[in-house]
């Protein structure tokens, strides 16, 4: 039997303004996120979406889980692998194709990894594939993850 984790979000509407959702124009699209044990964090929808733009929004969190968790997988294989890491920066970016339905058609990732040694930039740029298959996120989501590595000597 596969060994299964489980994990628990609560998330409450924060947005209403005295007459609940009477109109489309009359509540704000904020709510908060908490985890037990855990700091809020303050969310919105996008300012497309009628949200504040100054708040974390769920495109913001679908992409910042993608990437979170190939940096996450990418460390581990490096350090198995002997490849010191001693940076890594991630510009991932995502397209979100209004449709019906509407929804996210691809995410890339830019990681930029600076290594130790010269001599590990070539294994360095090779373990992100793996990395990429091993992502618990890239591998729930039905559209592709890609990504364009570039790694750096110190």
């Amino acid at each position: 039997m596969s060994q299964q984790h489980h994990y628990a979000a609560t998330v409450t509407w924060t947005g209403n303004k005295g007459e609940g959702t009477v109109k489309y124009d009359a509540y704000e699209r904020s709510h908060t996120l908490s985890i037990d044990g855990k700091p809020d964090i303050l969310c919105s929808s996008d300012t497309p979406f009628r949200g504040d733009g100054s708040k974390h929004n769920p495109e913001d969190a679908l992409l910042y889980s993608l990437s979170s968790c190939h940096m996450l997988w990418y460390l581990h294989l490096c350090a198995d692998a002997g490849v010191i890491v001693t940076a890594y920066t991630d510009n991932a970016t995502g397209v979100l194709t209004m449709g019906d339905p509407a929804r996210f058609t691809e995410v890339t990732l830019h990681p930029v990894v600076t290594v130790k040694d010269a001599s590990m930039i070539d294994k360095a740029n090779a373990l992100h594939d793996m990395a990429h298959k091993k992502c618990f996120i890239a591998n729930s989501v039905n559209f592709p993850v890609t990504h364009q590595p570039q790694a750096v000597a110190e």
